[in-house]
């Protein structure tokens, strides 16, 4: 029965529930700012506003540039079931090895960049670039915070690993502390949070995550837009249950990962209102810090002691 309830939290959580944590996001942000702002269903109304217009069909193009809406969200789709929920997951064909997640995440970004390189536009080039400038640094970044989570798990399995962090004596580890703030870090790069981007900006010029979208229209902006909501999930989901306290049974583990969701989208919404973008030429030194202390982490762990 567990494995049963996770595998629907993990598919349909994903499916139907990540556009709800962006725009809860995004209310929550309006409001600590002091205005109305959007409500946490606008998600819902703009995927379907979009899904039902017709697409683009920019010239020059390619096949390139009409598979990568497809692949980009089969990626995020394939992701959903490797999450663990409550330290359980369904024996999926797809496994829950984390170094296959971050694989598909670079898949996704490949693909996406290699459709602005097919349109030749200038703006999406200009955020492909700037993406992968930082996605040298970010997919580095957390590919660490992984392997140190993996390490008292003795496996890359997101399950073994989850297991292994749901006790509090993991607490007293350096290297788990170092690892949650690397994986934090890396949490704002996948997602393009600030201070490393800003997902509410409308200026060309400024942006990283939205430029390579802005070729596309109808339904495959919708499955773009989807696709980014759902790396909020990914990332929220894996964090409280790989960093976070979450001892007990299932029920109880379960409890545990909806509240640290919500107050995890809670604290995004907070740093963004106290905290304005970077510029871009700090990113890497930002991200670079945060694989430091990763492999600060990672020593302290395999020594067994404070590095």
């Amino acid at each position: 029965m567990s494995e049963l309830v996770a595998g629907i939290v993990q598919i349909a959580g994903g499916l139907l529930l990540a556009p709800l944590l962006t725009g809860s996001i995004q209310s929550a942000k309006a409001y600590l700012q002091g205005r109305r702002g959007p409500s946490p269903m606008q998600p819902y109304r703009d995927l379907r506003r979009l899904w039902g217009k017709s697409g683009i069909d920019p010239q020059p193009r390619t096949f390139v540039y009409l598979l990568a809406p497809c692949i980009v969200a089969g990626s995020a789709l394939l992701i959903l079931p490797m999450i663990p929920v409550g330290g359980v997951s369904p024996a999926w064909p797809i496994g829950n090895d984390a170094l296959v997640l971050v694989g598909l995440l670079a898949l996704a970004r490949f693909a996406l960049a290699l459709s602005s390189w097919d349109t030749g536009s200038g703006f999406a080039l200009m955020g492909s670039a700037r993406d992968l400038t930082i996605a040298v640094f970010g997919e580095a970044l957390l590919l660490l915070a992984l392997l140190v989570a993996a390490v008292p798990a003795a496996s890359t399995d997101l399950v073994s690993i989850s297991v292994a962090g749901a006790g509090s004596e993991i607490w007293s580890e350096p290297g788990h502390w170092c690892a949650a703030f690397a994986f934090g870090l890396a949490l704002l790069v996948e997602t393009g949070r600030q201070p490393i981007d800003n997902p509410d900006t409308h200026l060309e010029l400024t942006m990283i995550h939205e430029g390579p979208l802005l070729e596309y229209g109808g339904r495959d902006l919708a499955m773009l837009q989807w696709t980014a909501a759902a790396r909020h999930w990914i990332f929220l989901v894996l964090g409280a249950g790989i960093f976070l306290p979450h001892d007990g049974g299932f029920a109880a583990q379960l409890g545990s990962l909806a509240a640290w969701v919500i107050a995890l989208a809670g604290l995004l919404a907070l740093l963004e209102t106290a905290q304005a973008k970077m510029r871009i030429l700090r990113v890497p030194a930002l991200i670079g810090a945060g694989c430091v202390l990763a492999l600060i982490g990672l020593v302290s762990s395999l020594t067994g002691g404070p590095a």
